[in-house]
């Protein structure tokens, strides 16, 4: 089924373009948001509606969700005995399938269950993902690459949720109905791939050991606070739309639409100022937009401003996120070459490590005051932007921080 025919990745220009490595990783970014942006478009008003959550529910919800995030660095042992290619078909595989089977389980215990499967082959393509963009993409072309993987994404989602917001009340749709239909799509598009794209063979051999190298510490640290004040965003910035502001589901979708529009339009253009600014000066401006941002929805609470300011803020969210591929490109610019499945999967976990336990613990922060849950993002922003401004201006392999400028040089 997986790879009838093998090709080395400096022949693969010879294949039709629709066929080449970069064309499958296109295809991934496809399949990958049907199943995972109708999933996030309905889980709001779906445990809210339907499995009657509170804030505490979502939390442990979201914290089980991260489990698989945490333990990605067993992408490693899963490698010894499976190709990464392979692995991020499967992943999807998985993840197209539990998507598909969601609604069917309306309780606490049924619902984590089938998050668990869902986030498994998640985190499992995306941590095998960044490994194979940055083994597959030529370095002079990373960041507009990349921005076009974005981009591609973003579309993929805004068709999902262009559907759901047209079908959903004229239909009177259910919930079972529409994951079913999310979920299949992706095992479909998977099952082709499968079938139609040659394994390739990568110039460096990958390491199947655990990777921790003392001069990827920056790169860590900023992978961990990512992580960090990324869930809070992620957990309760849709939940309070639903909780405070009762959006239905096909207007929380439209929301999720104009995200996508803007980031389909946006990314090529942020991954053509990466390139010509450099990560470090992309970093800075994401985490000083960032702190802006999550003040602005503290204030939400604390001063009671309005939906039409909550969805903007919503949507500049996404629109700074889509700078957070200068972290992979300051990776690739570091790193050795075999040392990016490894690191994938550590940094993977590294970004997982608060997730664990940040949305179960502020859940009960939530309870009695969610202003201060978006004021402690903020902070982490700040801590973030801390650490952006130790990227060097052109980071390379031996000169990971600014701070090894200020030593004397060598002999």
């Amino acid at each position: 089924m997986f790879g009838i025919r093998e090709i080395s990745l400096d022949e693969a220009h010879t294949l039709p373009r629709w066929r080449r490595p970069e064309m499958l990783l296109y295809v991934m970014a496809t399949a990958m948001p049907i199943s995972f942006a109708t999933w996030s478009a309905l889980l709001n008003n779906f445990v809210i509606d339907v499995v009657h959550f509170d804030g505490i529910d979502i939390g442990w919800l979201q914290s089980f969700r991260e489990v698989p995030g945490f333990l990605a660095i067993g992408v490693i042992v899963v490698l010894w005995v499976m190709r990464e290619q392979v692995l991020a078909i499967v992943s999807l595989l998985l993840l197209g399938a539990a998507t598909a089977v969601t609604a069917l389980f309306p309780s606490f215990g049924g619902l984590i269950i089938v998050t668990l499967l869902s986030s498994i082959g998640f985190h499992y393509f995306q941590a095998v993902n960044q490994s194979l963009q940055l083994q597959w993409i030529d370095k002079a072309k990373a960041p507009q690459t990349l921005a076009r993987i974005v981009a591609i994404g973003s579309a993929a989602s805004l068709l999902a949720y262009g559907l759901l917001v047209l079908t959903w009340k004229t239909f009177a749709l259910s919930y079972e109905f529409v994951y079913a239909a999310a979920g299949l799509t992706t095992v479909a598009i998977m099952l082709a791939a499968a079938l139609l794209y040659p394994q390739f063979r990568t110039r460096e051999p990958q390491s199947k050991k655990f990777v921790l190298r003392r001069r990827y510490w920056l790169y860590y640290a900023i992978t961990f606070m990512a992580g960090a004040r990324r869930q809070i965003f992620v957990v309760f910035a849709a939940f309070m739309m639903v909780e405070r502001f009762g959006l239905r589901v096909d207007e929380i979708t439209l929301l999720f639409m104009v995200n996508f529009a803007i980031n389909i339009a946006a990314a090529p253009a942020m991954g053509r100022l990466v390139a010509r600014f450099g990560e470090r000066r992309a970093l800075i401006c994401e985490y000083c937009g960032l702190t802006a941002l999550f003040v602005a929805y503290g204030g939400i609470y604390w001063f009671g401003w309005g939906l039409w300011l909550a969805c903007a803020l919503y949507v500049v969210d996404h629109l700074l996120f889509a700078l957070a591929f200068a972290q992979k490109t300051y990776f690739q610019k570091i790193c050795d070459p075999g040392d990016i499945a490894p690191t994938a999967a550590v940094s993977f976990t590294i970004n997982h490590i608060a997730a664990v336990f940040l949305p179960v613990t502020l859940g009960y922060l939530w309870m009695i005051s969610p202003g201060t849950v978006f004021g402690l993002a903020a902070m982490m922003a700040l801590v973030s932007l801390g650490l952006a401004l130790l990227v060097p201006r052109h980071p390379s392999k031996g000169y990971e921080t600014v701070l090894q400028g200020l030593g004397p040089l060598p002999a």
